[in-house]
């Protein structure tokens, strides 16, 4: 899959891998549908930096979380 094309399914994609990664437990408010591509390359540079980590600390998924909240339309 080429995620360098702010596409809506390249969106869908990357929100669902991160919550499936940070096992989010309000998936309501992390609707792919709430992005707008526009704001793709943050989004994009978020899911890099989840993808890669092993273990992400209580702290870095409230940043996290904070940082999605305000890509958020």
């Amino acid at each position: 899959m080429d995620l360098t094309n702010p596409t809506t399914e390249n969106t869908m994609y990357m929100i669902e891998q991160i919550k499936e990664k940070i096992r989010m437990v309000n998936v309501d408010a992390m609707r792919a549908e709430n992005f707008d591509t526009d704001k793709y390359e943050d989004l994009h540079y978020i899911y890099e930096m989840v993808m890669k980590r092993k273990h992400i600390s209580s702290n870095e998924l409230e940043a996290i979380a904070a940082e999605l909240g305000s890509l958020r339309r």
